[in-house]
């Protein structure tokens, strides 16, 4: 799991996280895991993107995230963050 803004602050572009955003929405077709991007709050904001009324919340609960009321339950045991990897 993790965020627009971490994704954009790797990116270099660190006020850029609905940019980001647009680009996830994007991506609904194709080999990317957009279901593991979430606001910095842990909200489900891309979920209407799914095919589905539910489909992000259901790949999400089926990696073994809990997810309740849309938000990602503890999503700092569950973040990651991708300038970490460097």
């Amino acid at each position: 799991m993790t965020t627009y803004g971490s994704i954009a602050n790797y990116l270099g572009a660190k006020r850029s996280a609905r940019m980001v955003g647009y680009a996830m929405n994007s991506s609904a077709q194709k080999d990317v895991p957009a279901h593991r991007v979430v606001n910095r709050k842990g909200l489900l904001t891309g979920k209407h993107h799914f095919d589905g009324t539910n489909l992000m919340q259901q790949l999400l609960e089926n990696e073994g995230i809990t997810v309740v009321d849309n938000q990602i339950q503890d999503l700092e045991q569950v973040y990651w963050n991708p300038a970490e990897e460097l």
